[in-house]
């Protein structure tokens, strides 16, 4: 069980920069996968960027790959989704979600994010960027 508080979000212009953090709660967060996701106004749900549960696997959607980056602070509890190069299409509610470890786990039992199951998400922070 954990629960997620995202903060950081803003407004910014074309170009900028922006963090945003997920913090969580509970003394097993280092057993979640942990996900960015973001969500436009009218549009569904996307994946932006994932981090195993030992911060040594990334990934990131196509649209961000190169300006976005993610890394996480077990000692912290906490995930962050740094943010440059801001483009208006970025503009989004961002949320942060967790997967339980053993839902990412292929037959082998390797890490494969594409399997992941996101059981737990957080409240969404608005991020708007401005022409």
């Amino acid at each position: 069980q954990v629960q997620l508080v995202e903060s950081g979000g803003g407004l910014v212009q074309a170009g900028g920069s922006l963090r945003l953090s997920c913090a969580a709660s509970g003394r097993t967060f280092s057993s979640y996968a942990i996900g960015w996701f973001r969500q436009a106004q009218g549009k569904e749900r996307e994946f932006v960027a994932q981090i195993s549960w030992s911060g040594g696997d990334t990934y990131y959607a196509d649209s961000v790959k190169g300006r976005f980056f993610i890394s996480r602070d077990n000692a912290k509890t906490s995930v962050y989704l740094q943010m440059s190069s801001l483009r208006p299409e970025d503009t989004a509610v961002y949320c942060c979600a967790a997967a339980i470890k053993t839902s990412c786990l292929n037959f082998y039992s390797d890490y494969d994010p594409s399997l992941c199951e996101y059981r737990y998400w957080g409240q969404g922070t608005q991020v708007t960027v401005s022409s």
